[in-house]
């Protein structure tokens, strides 16, 4: 059976748009609505920038986990066009998560943010993309999440 590894592909920092929308709590949890207005894609395997349009639409659960949900584009230097998904989950020690709710810059060793992006390209310079799988690091910031992307090999 062949080994997995990992190559860092890149890094992803989206910018969001303040405030975040909340719906309140819904039958599955509390829904937020998060506009995401842009940002930077840089790293050995791709760069470009975050196009605006994206959202994540996030689900506070009953056991504190927050659940992600993420759409966005990015445009690569040479102009390619991608499709990005990617959902994953973000938790931590209460008083953690608390201070990151206020806004607060917090350590990412003290919690817990993991993301699986899929990427979807009709740009042949990077159809690399549509045939790997990919894992990724997260942290939140107050200006939006920084992502460090992984590809699985």
């Amino acid at each position: 059976m062949s080994q997995i590894s990992l190559v860092h592909a890149f890094d992803m920092h989206l910018t969001v748009k303040a405030p975040v929308l909340n719906l309140g709590k819904t039958p599955n949890g509390n829904r937020l609505i998060a506009e995401v207005t842009g940002g930077t894609v840089a790293g050995p395997l791709l760069q470009g920038n975050i196009q605006p349009g994206g959202g994540d639409w996030l689900l506070l659960r009953s056991d504190e986990v927050m659940q992600l949900d993420v759409r966005l584009t990015i445009k690569a230097n040479d102009g390619g066009l991608i499709y990005v998904t990617y959902r994953g989950l973000r938790h931590g020690p209460k008083e953690v998560m608390d201070k990151m709710a206020a806004g607060e810059a917090i350590d990412p060793n003290l919690y817990y943010f993991r993301v699986s992006p899929l990427f979807e390209t009709a740009a042949a310079s990077h159809d690399w993309l549509n045939r790997h799988l990919f894992i990724a690091t997260g942290e939140r910031n107050p200006a939006g999440p920084t992502y460090r992307v992984y590809q699985v090999l």
